[in-house]
């Protein structure tokens, strides 16, 4: 009895200390949701984002209310576009509000790079999932993601919704503001990855959603399209 007493003490700290430097996964929350939109016309205001001002390490994207514009957050600075007086504005407050909203806090990151092989948006999206699960994350649980280097192009838009219109459609939506194709530019792109989330914040056919900046500031909004370049990064976290 002696001697197992002791064994049976040291179990026990052992077991706790691998308890504690265990890593909580991050947590994605959302305000919102695709199919609202699109079936019930329903774009008024779910989230206001001066309540997530003092959040650190925040990571989000989205769109605004009544669609009058598109939300990214990068590392607690907001990029918010919209269309003014038919160009592109963007602006660097909380002081919006969001009919949809993905976000979550990452405090660090992993970066790898992706394979020149790698070009379309389908094959990054396979290629996200696949990295995911060689850091251990849970791919049937929401995550975030960034990649960033110079893409090849992208075609993007920033949406501003007629008043009034209650017909909604993905087409509709990419048409209804400013919208077009850039190329060879240097971007960060917030990404968030879910195969449970489609008509909630991702689309049907696709498990990512995915925001644009280039590092220039000239454009920030919604990815429609996307051409990676060679020695592009992504960036993954397993803890928040």
């Amino acid at each position: 009895m002696k001697h197992i007493l002791p064994f049976l003490i040291l179990l026990t700290l052992f077991a706790c200390g691998t308890k504690q430097k265990e890593k909580k996964q991050f947590e994605v929350q959302y305000f919102g949701a695709l199919k609202n939109m699109m079936h019930q016309g329903d774009i008024t205001a779910k989230a206001n984002l001066e309540d997530l001002k003092e959040s650190k390490n925040l990571y989000a994207l989205g769109a605004l209310e009544n669609l009058k514009g598109e939300i990214l957050i990068l590392d607690s600075k907001p990029f918010i576009s919209a269309e003014k007086n038919e160009a592109l504005s963007i602006d660097n407050s909380f002081k919006h509000k969001a009919t949809l909203l993905v976000y979550s806090s990452v405090k660090e990151w992993k970066s790898s790079n992706i394979p020149d092989s790698i070009i379309s948006y389908e094959e990054l999206e396979k290629h996200i999932a696949q990295k995911a699960k060689e850091l251990a994350i849970d791919v049937d649980k929401p995550f975030p993601f960034l990649i960033k280097g110079k893409a090849k192009s992208f075609d993007w838009h920033v949406i501003n919704w007629k008043d009034g219109d209650t017909e909604h459609s993905h087409e509709k939506h990419i048409n209804s503001g400013l919208n077009g194709t850039a190329t060879e530019q240097e971007v960060e792109i917030l990404g968030f990855y879910s195969n449970k989330h489609h008509a909630i914040f991702t689309h049907h056919s696709t498990n990512m959603h995915l925001h644009v900046k280039t590092t220039d500031n000239r454009i920030s909004g919604h990815v429609d399209g996307l051409t990676l370049g060679k020695g592009m990064t992504l960036e993954l976290s397993t803890v928040n």
